[in-house]
């Protein structure tokens, strides 16, 4: 088996994760707006994953990568906006909480994979998918990471915590 069918395979894995985890939280919160959040997630995972076997099966069959529509949807993470009431609707020590925080660790590990791989491939097919699924983790990060800060500056104010 080749390091590139390998690798690919550890992509789709990390979709298929990814996926069941933000299924997971969608079906478990009572937040509407997190249950929104997951649920985009979820699905934008799933197109992920899509792409990744589409990618396997070509490369495993005739050892090279599709030209494939990189596009993002406009309905997607990246066209959600933050409101302050969406904000302000997740409790800073909540089971939501707690899957925002858990949910940026699994984005890091995509990120990471992808960007490494980006950066080693030859093909430019190759290094066109894994940049461009590296972006869209990002994106997935980027709410993530705004959402856990908010909820982090929300516990330091009502513990009346200041380290100065």
């Amino acid at each position: 088996m080749s390091k590139t069918l390998d690798i690919l395979k550890q992509a789709i894995l990390l979709e298929r994760r990814g996926r069941a985890f933000y299924t997971q939280v969608a079906k478990q919160t009572d937040n509407p707006d997190v249950k929104n959040i997951f649920e985009i997630m979820a699905r934008e995972e799933v197109l992920h994953e899509k792409c990744l076997s589409d990618q396997y099966k070509e490369y495993e069959k005739n050892g090279r990568f599709l030209s494939a529509d990189m596009s993002e949807e406009d309905n997607g993470i990246s066209a959600l906006v933050l409101t302050e009431e969406i904000r302000s609707s997740i409790e800073a020590a909540s089971f939501e909480a707690a899957a925002i925080s858990a949910a940026i660790d699994m984005e890091n590990k995509a990120i990471k994979v992808y960007a490494e791989r980006a950066e080693a491939a030859t093909d430019p097919q190759e290094k066109a998918l894994y940049t461009w699924l590296c972006d869209w983790e990002r994106t997935h990060h980027k709410i993530l990471h705004e959402l856990d800060e908010d909820l982090k500056q929300r516990i330091w104010n009502d513990s009346q915590f200041w380290p100065f």
